[in-house]
């Protein structure tokens, strides 16, 4: 392993890792812009066709003909390699995330940084500890005693194409469970977070002793590459996060060549409030969930659903935790509201609540820009009252720092609202009665569920949704599993 360096400052042009090396774009460069001041804060690598399939070939390469699939304790120990090397330029990549992304930088000594880097020692334990081989015995069909043997091998080239809101750990949930199922990966990041996969490459490339071809970072603003990594026939898996209709448009590209695909889609998850639960301290929860990082989380609570008779009690106690909880700097310790991503999502956000005063809603508090930031993608934390669950602005995936707030009319009702929805991939109960919980437990359709203010984020815990939320898991042993295709081996005896 090389020494590490000192500094990992952003280039002027951060390159593309191809086959082990740092590579420019063939197509030049394309600006990255810091959200939360709006301006141009340097250049990431332009990738064309052409680099794309470089990168496709130098992992088929990696994949067929090197040792990597087969050596579990090499990939164990360069993900561990490559763990410490990033935890030690930790502030470098601290300073650059929050610039990026424009996430508050509490964020970063948890989810948005720390945490995924940590979690790459978690992927390389599944290396080390997972039975490969499985005896099954003897057993005799049609009347020949064989014995039976099972084997878990890597399932190949992995395409991982990845957004925005939380880059490093989407990339990390993807990279680390392939590399340590002993795939290999072609990694496409959103173009709105370049340096945060390009950064990681380059400390891949000059300080791990991951072989050449084993990951291969290509960004790009050309989103037509993302269609080329799920159509090409050298590509075993994709793996995709990102938005329902983007999913849809993956799995169909992907249908041609019959190749596998893990999709983690949208989501607007009920956060149920029972009658019998501490009112107050469930909706000040709901709030800071629905503007930590201005709601940029595909699994935040975005439909707050409380008793009818508590209805304005519950409206009344969440404008408050609000108000304490404005749009601010992301480098500022104490913010929890950063700015948006771009101006393009601002204004998707800004539409919906247009849409719901259409829809005949109550912006009880936010609706509008922070007067206090003049600069920078802002929008204020926005509480809605008076729709119905039917309305867009309750089934539709805002993105931004807007809650929902639902009367519901007993526990059976709430369970029926959070299910009325084409998503199904979190949700939260808060209540008093650990039998009423478990019923809401049981009844609402969605991968994960938060009790009372539980969380169930962990490397160990696999992530996902019913219904239109995405199909397979991340993380955990069933993410790990996602990596791997079964081969059953039968010999004479």
């Amino acid at each position: 392993m090389t020494q590490a360096a000192t500094t990992l400052k952003p280039h002027t042009a951060s390159d593309l890792l191809i086959d082990g090396g740092l590579v420019p774009g063939s197509g030049g460069v394309f600006d990255v812009v810091n959200p939360a001041t709006e301006e141009v804060i340097g250049q990431a690598a332009e990738a064309t066709a052409d680099d794309m399939d470089a990168a496709i070939a130098a992992a088929r390469n990696a994949f067929d003909n090197t040792s990597w699939s087969r050596d579990h304790a090499f990939r164990a120990r360069c993900l561990r390699q490559l763990r410490d090397a990033l935890l030690a330029h930790t502030h470098e990549l601290r300073e650059l995330t929050v610039a990026e992304v424009g996430c508050p930088v509490f964020l970063t000594h948890g989810p948005q940084l720390v945490g995924p880097i940590t979690d790459l020692g978690y992927f390389a334990d599944l290396a080390e500890n997972h039975t490969w081989r499985v005896d099954l015995g003897e057993a005799s069909p049609m009347g020949i005693k064989n014995r039976r043997e099972l084997r878990s091998e890597a399932i190949g080239v992995v395409g991982a194409i990845t957004p925005w809101n939380f880059p490093h750990q989407i990339n990390f949930a993807k990279i680390g469970p392939a590399l340590a199922a002993g795939c290999t990966v072609v990694l496409k990041p959103a173009p709105d977070t370049p340096w945060c996969a390009a950064l990681v490459g380059k400390v891949i490339a000059e300080e791990t002793d991951i072989p050449a071809g084993v990951i291969n970072i290509v960004t790009s603003t050309d989103h037509r590459l993302g269609e080329q990594l799920c159509t090409d026939p050298r590509v075993d898996l994709i793996s995709f996060t990102g938005s329902t209709a983007t999913g849809r448009a993956v799995m169909t590209s992907a249908a041609a060549t019959l190749k596998k695909v893990f999709l983690e889609l949208g989501g607007k998850s009920a956060f149920i409030v029972l009658d019998d639960a501490d009112l107050s301290a469930a909706c000040s929860m709901a709030a800071f969930n629905v503007v930590t990082h201005a709601g940029q989380g595909c699994a935040i609570t975005t439909r707050l659903v409380v008793p009818r008779a508590q209805l304005d009690e519950a409206v009344s106690a969440t404008k408050n935790a609000m108000a304490g909880l404005g749009a601010n700097d992301p480098t500022k310790p104490g913010t929890i509201c950063g700015p948006l991503i771009s101006e393009r999502q601002r204004q998707r956000v800004e539409g919906y609540l247009e849409l719901a005063r259409e829809e005949g809603g109550v912006i009880e508090t936010g609706g509008g820009r922070p007067a206090d930031q003049p600069r920078g993608f802002f929008v204020e934390p926005t509480l809605i009252s008076g729709v119905e669950n039917s309305a867009r602005v309750a089934q539709e995936e805002i993105f931004g720092p807007v809650l929902v707030v639902i009367p519901h009319d007993g526990d059976q009702n709430a369970i029926d609202i959070a299910n009325d929805s084409p998503y199904g991939l979190s949700g939260a109960v808060w209540g008093t009665d650990p039998e009423r919980i478990n019923a809401v437990v049981d009844g609402v359709r969605t991968g994960t569920m938060g009790v009372n203010g539980g969380i169930w984020y962990s490397a160990d815990v696999p992530f996902g949704g019913y219904k239109a939320s995405g199909i397979g898991r991340e993380m955990g042993q069933q993410g790990f599993a996602e990596y791997l295709e079964t081969k059953a081996v039968a010999t004479p005896v």
